[in-house]
């Protein structure tokens, strides 16, 4: 099984979905399992000015309280989640549209963090790989929010790129792609192609690596430690070709 996951700032380009789906299609037609793991955050920090929220971040990670948590579960698991869900069933594809919570698909915890209380943040501690490997069998490509159900019975925002790495590690999956709107790991405006994890460490503590493109590293070394054969930082060109940084151990 291969995880894909994408995020608000490629939500943005009108033509990526389209051509995403298309991809996808192509890909489900041969028998290849995919489930796809979506953010939102651009569209989660629009909504949350609008409504006199300030949005906040540390480390790439969104400070969540109650009322950000009711932006992100609204924008996520309802609007980004149909709008994707929508888009795949007109290319072919059967596609369904779940919530970490529906079914308790995703558990979490509250994610500590070194310096700051990050609120209603959480973190993953188990998957129902049954259930993805359930949905598969009959043909459904899942498209998963990271809006998660904690084990104490509360309802946490989980970074989406930490969800599709805890996924893919649980299945385990073959193949973890995060699609981002740039090409890759960037230096000097090139592409490196591979890194290991102790030079994407050097890259994070230089600077190289920032903002959000820390949690998205750290995911892919993650699910590599873990054992997920392949995790690559790609965009959709990129996707589509070939290309983009991979991750080893």
């Amino acid at each position: 099984m291969r995880i894909l996951k994408i995020g608000g700032n490629e939500l943005d380009d009108p033509g990526f979905l389209p051509l995403l789906a298309r991809w996808v299609a192509g890909v489900t037609a041969v028998n290849e399992q995919l489930v796809i793991v979506h953010g939102g955050g651009h569209d989660i920090a629009m909504m949350q000015t609008r409504l006199g929220l300030e949005p906040k971040k540390v480390d790439g990670l969104r400070i969540t309280d109650a009322d950000s948590l009711t932006v992100a579960q609204m924008v996520l698991s309802g609007h980004t989640n149909k709008q994707i869900v929508r888009t795949l069933l007109a290319a072919g594809v059967d596609a369904v549209g779940l919530s970490g919570v529906d079914g308790g698909l995703l558990r979490a915890a509250k994610k500590p963090h070194p310096t700051v209380d990050l609120g209603l943040v959480g973190e993953i501690v188990a998957v129902r790989t049954d259930l993805l490997r359930q949905l598969a069998g009959i043909g459904l490509t899942a498209v998963i929010s990271p809006i998660s159900l904690g084990q104490d019975g509360r309802t946490y925002n989980v970074n989406a790129d930490d969800a599709a790495s805890a996924i893919a590690q649980a299945l385990p999956a073959e193949q973890l792609d995060f699609i981002s709107n740039v090409p890759g790991v960037l230096q000097d405006g090139r592409v490196l192609p591979r890194l290991t994890a102790g030079q994407t460490e050097q890259l994070i503590d230089q600077g190289i690596i920032n903002g959000g493109m820390v949690p998205k590293v750290r995911g892919a070394l993650t699910a590599v430690a873990q054992g997920v054969p392949q995790t690559r930082i790609v965009n959709l060109t990129g996707l589509l070709n070939g290309g983009g940084t991979v991750f080893v151990a």
